[in-house]
């Protein structure tokens, strides 16, 4: 082989290689694996729509990916945000099953092993919430420089601004992001009570795991029943709950990790009905997002 064609399978072999790193940043950017798994795609696609001398010229393959994917969720962050306004009741980002890693696709539609999203702070449900309050350039150029480090040169040629200005994007998302107080770990014996006062409906013990500011936040999607607007307090958040277990017999929960962090899943006849991630400070739960829209909850099935 000569070795014109040598560098031709070592760019393949590196434009291959991307394709993790990609989907990770996708999800972090759009909070939907499907988005991400399309945005990838579309990448994809107009690499391999180039001619193959306009593709030998790329002198860093993994560098134009992620300014493509960079710059088509953009585009669809823009979009999304019009389309959120019409969405019914809360939109909430689609919740990770189990495990250290998660890769998209089903049981029927094995996933590719580099279609896995890797878990850690940046998922957690609360995180990815308050990346959904910033602006589309706020969020993309705070997730290329505070989760993915890159370089303000290099993310100001990502998304065609300055440097300074960037810098400013990611100065403002950090602010979010500080004023929202997203916790850094879970407990996973706190949700443990949690879990067993709600099954018991201990309206008492509810409301002392409870932080008397907690907020429940619950996406149905218009789908499925769900409080419309987040219910405040502790003390109500424990009274809906329990109102919901005894207009709910059967319902089974279990404790598992959501997006990374110990959540709640509630089955009824073996079918997955809610996700919950939970937020714990101080060792009361400030925070529950309920996600019922059974459109999000599809790869729970096999989890």
């Amino acid at each position: 082989m000569g070795t014109e064609g040598e560098r031709f399978e070592r760019q393949a072999d590196a434009v291959v290689g991307e394709r993790r790193h990609l989907i990770n940043l996708a999800y972090r950017l759009l909070g939907s694996p499907a988005e991400a798994e399309d945005a990838v795609q579309e990448a994809y696609a107009r690499w391999y729509a180039m001619t193959p001398d306009r593709r030998g010229g790329v002198a860093s393959p993994g560098g134009w990916l992620t300014t493509v994917v960079s710059r088509i969720c953009l585009d669809v962050l823009g979009s999304a945000r019009v389309r959120r306004e019409r969405y019914v009741g809360e939109w909430l980002p689609e919740p990770l099953p189990d495990g250290a890693e998660w890769a998209v696709g089903t049981a029927a539609d094995p996933a590719d092993p580099a279609d896995r999203i890797t878990l850690d702070e940046s998922v957690s449900m609360a995180f990815l919430v308050v990346l959904e309050s910033m602006t589309p350039a706020e969020r993309v150029v705070f997730v290329l420089h505070d989760v993915f480090r890159y370089p303000f040169p290099e993310i100001a040629a990502i998304v065609g601004r300055t440097a300074v200005a960037c810098r400013q994007l990611a100065s403002s998302g950090r602010r979010r992001v500080g004023a929202a107080r997203v916790p850094t770990a879970g407990n996973a014996a706190v949700v443990r009570e949690f879990r067993q006062a709600w099954e018991a409906k201990d309206i008492g013990a509810l409301v002392g795991l409870l932080d008397p500011s907690a907020v429940l936040v619950a996406d149905g999607g218009g789908l499925v029943s769900a409080v419309a607007r987040p219910v405040e307090g502790g003390e109500r958040i424990a009274q809906y709950l329990a109102f919901m277990a005894e207009k709910a017999p059967g319902l089974v929960l279990l404790e598992r990790a959501v997006n990374g962090r110990p959540g709640l899943v509630a089955q009824r006849d073996g079918a997955t009905a809610t996700v919950a991630a939970l937020d714990v400070v101080d060792g009361r739960i400030t925070r529950i997002w309920a996600v019922r829209n059974p459109e999000k909850l599809g790869r729970w099935a096999a989890a």
